[in-house]
């Protein structure tokens, strides 16, 4: 799908507070998501990547949880079949909590989320004021998939990489996120991130 992972190192992998390989694999997911939706419909999910232990503190099951009682083994997220699965249970309500060491822990999570001290720009929903919630709250990093295909990242509550799937979006598309700004475009994907 993306070949060209090196296009995201420089954008973001490198600077953030999980394991950049995880992150890595999880935002692949997402952009596989937003380009090929589910059932003939877009949809939108948010990943937590690392501090897994923090997050499901600071969230509650929705749902029964479907990952839960699966040995770890089977639920690595660089794992073909794992990542079929992810893609489809993320058509259901919820967050998904990924540890650092790229284990899917939990799915359908509701995350608690204060949108004390969080500035988001106008227009981005309640599952971005939860990414950037728990984000600020813990050290994991959260991927959000809007269901108009936009790929944002946050850390530390802050929205630091928006990557745009589809090229022809980018007419468009005006970056969400302030401050000084780097741009990345391969023939597929654009990414946006916040200078350091």
């Amino acid at each position: 799908m993306f070949r060209d992972v090196a296009l995201f190192d420089d954008a973001y992998l490198a600077k953030r507070s999980c394991d950049p390989q995880v992150l890595q694999q999880v935002t692949l997911i997402t952009l596989e998501l937003a380009r090929e939706g589910r059932e003939g419909r877009k949809i939108g999910t948010l990943f937590t990547v690392g501090d897994h232990a923090a997050v499901l503190a600071r969230s509650r099951p929705l749902i029964l949880d479907p990952l839960a009682g699966h040995p770890d083994e089977d639920k690595r997220v660089e794992d073909p079949n794992v990542r079929e699965t992810l893609k489809e249970l993320a058509q259901l309500d919820g967050a998904f909590v990924v540890s650092d060491a790229g284990v899917a822990v939990a799915a359908c999570r509701f995350l608690s989320s204060s949108a004390e001290g969080i500035e988001l720009p106008l227009g981005l929903g309640s599952r971005h004021m939860a990414a950037a919630s728990i984000s600020a709250h813990t050290r994991a990093v959260a991927v959000v998939l809007s269901e108009s295909s936009m790929v944002r990242i946050f850390d530390g509550g802050e929205l630091v990489t928006e990557i745009i799937p589809e090229l022809w979006m980018l007419r468009q598309f005006g970056t969400q996120i302030s401050g000084r700004i780097s741009k990345h475009f391969d023939d597929q994907i654009a990414v946006v991130s916040k200078e350091e």
